[in-house]
């Protein structure tokens, strides 16, 4: 396959905010809302018993899975099938690649959301030769029905919406720990499954062939594993791929914001004031998203670059601590931990809306809310009210965590352009031959990401226009691409 053979630019290693990297020892958590907290009311789920405690098996007999209700693969396979219309780049690069099987021999240990998105990804790899078991990178997002259809079709997925923070990495590893699979590959959302397997299973970790990680959070730990040397395998940062950051980051959450909070809480966006932690790709989308609704958007910032874009849009730049009293939603998205603290909740006016859309739930301090002097009131899914002695109450969506796809969807066109680049990623590192990647961490070139873009331009009935030989030679390109260069910012 002639796209694959691009050499690949190392990334900058480039100093990241201190996260905390190290795997918990033991599986001892805190179910949400730990003992500590009040909580009153309870909306359930049809089915409250844990999954771990039922048999169950596919049609063909297979046990090699753990979702909540394997009888409800039907409605999954519909909601699949309707992603697939919207995913048209990962479908294109299946039916180009499939006769190839690029992935043949590869085993695949996947940690992302289980949506119907990724399930078309899923299904993508294995059509491309690829073996693979799949756990959710958050307790919240699986779509239930979705894990029941890939269980259904013979997939080992471990995942079900509502996990406890104990099921969650029991899950994980199930997926890393199988008897007679060796995993080799791991495409991973927030770091997760690289972890557990580093301090679990070092062995095992070592004889992995690539990691492609998707997310801010995860990528963040990859360099801080580069430059500590404990990271013994390459890896692919596939988040700050044009193709993944100026996409899903941006034009993705400008939608899937405005649909969280709408379900969620069927807000009136028009005049209400909102505070935006973070302009970065996803603060952007967010803020202008609401800001097209009536909003007006306050935009908190540590970068002054950020903060001078966000003026430039129109947005008044501020510290959380200066109108904290005053706003009515409250949206991080920076990365970071601690940006949310319980003092600024403390000063919060009655009805205020505080939600994530970070990758990781360290953003709000959500942990100081689980206090005896304050009381949880579920009102639906995923919404509680936190309550404080005086009666006043905060609106808080997912506990702290990715609101967008705990309390809503996501677009399946945008995913499908970061599927596609996640599917090239583990393509290229598991066919790269010995001594083209060292143990560090590298972004995809500008001509794989260019190759995921022309797969999604015919849905537009979009025509490239050609360079002429003349035009190439004055430009110093050639006529193919890649047309800009590695530093060009888009």
């Amino acid at each position: 396959m002639e796209f694959l053979e691009v050499p690949v630019q190392k990334t900058r290693n480039v100093r990241f905010v201190d996260l905390d990297t190290d795997f918990p020892p033991q599986f001892s958590f805190q179910k949400p809302g730990g003992s500590d907290a009040s909580y009153t009311g309870s909306s359930s789920d049809e089915d409250e018993v844990n999954p771990r405690d039922k048999n169950q098996r596919n049609s063909k007999g297979s046990t090699d899975f753990c979702v909540k209700n394997i009888d409800n693969a039907a409605f999954g396979r519909r909601e699949i099938e309707i992603a697939e219309q919207e995913m048209p780049g990962l479908i294109a690069l299946r039916r180009r690649a499939e006769n190839d099987k690029p992935l043949s021999g590869a085993k695949i240990i996947g940690c992302t959301h289980i949506t119907a998105q990724t399930a078309v990804l899923v299904e993508t790899l294995a059509a491309l030769g690829a073996s693979v078991r799949w756990a959710a990178c958050n307790i919240y997002s699986t779509q239930n029905e979705v894990a029941a259809a890939l269980a259904e079709a013979g997939f080992s997925i471990y995942a079900w919406k509502g996990e406890t923070e104990e099921d969650f990495w029991w899950c994980i590893d199930k997926c890393i720990n199988s008897e007679g699979w060796q995993p080799n590959m791991i495409l991973d959302d927030g770091g997760d499954a690289t972890h557990l397997m580093l301090k679990r299973y070092p062995a095992m970790f070592n004889m992995i062939k690539g990691i492609v990680e998707e997310s801010v959070t995860g990528v963040h730990r990859l360099y801080q594993l580069s430059k500590s040397g404990k990271l013994t395998v390459p890896a692919m940062n596939v988040n700050d791929s044009v193709t993944k950051t100026k996409f899903d980051n941006l034009y993705s959450c400008r939608e899937s914001i405005l649909d969280a909070l709408k379900r969620t809480t069927d807000v009136m966006f028009g005049g209400k004031q909102v505070i935006i932690c973070g302009y970065g790709e996803v603060g952007k989308g967010c803020a202008s998203a609401l800001k097209g609704l009536g909003c007006n958007v306050l935009v908190a910032e540590i970068d002054p670059i950020c903060a001078l874009q966000a003026c430039m849009d129109g947005f008044r730049v501020t510290r959380l601590e200066e109108v904290v009293k005053n706003i009515d939603i409250l949206i991080t998205c920076t990365g970071n931990k601690n940006v949310v603290t319980r003092n600024h909740m403390d000063k919060m006016k009655t009805g205020c809306i505080v939600c994530n859309m970070g990758h990781s739930n360290t953003e709000i301090d959500v942990g100081s809310l689980r206090t005896p002097d304050l009381t949880w009131e579920k009102v639906r899914s995923q919404v509680d009210h936190i309550i404080w002695p005086d009666g006043k109450r905060i609106i808080l969506l997912a506990e702290g965590r990715l609101v967008n796809l705990s309390c809503s969807s996501v677009p399946s066109f945008v995913v499908s352009i970061t599927s596609a680049t996640q599917a090239l990623a583990l393509i290229e590192l598991y066919n790269a031959p010995q001594g083209r990647y060292k143990q560090d961490v590298y972004l995809l070139p500008k001509k794989m990401d260019e190759y995921v873009a022309s797969l999604h331009l015919p849905t537009f009935d979009a025509h490239l226009t050609e360079l002429t030989d003349e035009q190439a030679k004055y430009l110093g390109l050639n006529k193919t691409g890649p047309f800009k260069p590695n530093y060009y910012r888009y």
